[in-house]
């Protein structure tokens, strides 16, 4: 990915994600330890964070650095070599997912656990 392109897609996922929590720009840098004027210019797509500034950015917003990347989870190294294939898909899958639909999903794993399952 160019690096204009990928200056602006961190500046959208940034802005996604602080808008869905309810942030301003000057809140979340902040949180972030920057100036408001910095996190508005890489925002905007103008500005290329370095890479603490990216994770302190991801932290304050709630997010994976992956996500500020548009890393898809299949791009995401594993990081536990021990799980299955199967439990590295729903890993991947849940860390896209907002807070709201893990608690969703936990309360249906709680179902499943407590169902009897047929031995086959």
């Amino acid at each position: 990915m160019e690096d204009d392109l990928l200056q602006k897609t961190i500046g959208e996922a940034a802005r996604t994600a602080r808008e869905r929590l309810g942030l301003t720009q000057a809140q979340v840098a902040q949180k972030a330890g920057m100036s408001a004027q910095v996190y508005g210019r890489i925002e905007r797509g103008g500005m290329m964070p370095s890479v603490p500034a990216l994770r302190r950015l991801a932290a304050a917003l709630g997010v994976s650095p992956a996500v500020l990347l548009d890393m898809s989870p299949r791009e995401v190294p594993a990081t536990d070599k021990d799980l299955s294939p199967e439990t590295r898909k729903a890993v991947g899958l849940l860390r896209t997912w907002p807070e709201s639909k893990v608690a969703v999903g936990c309360g249906l794993l709680r179902v499943l656990d407590a169902a009897p399952m047929r031995d086959e």
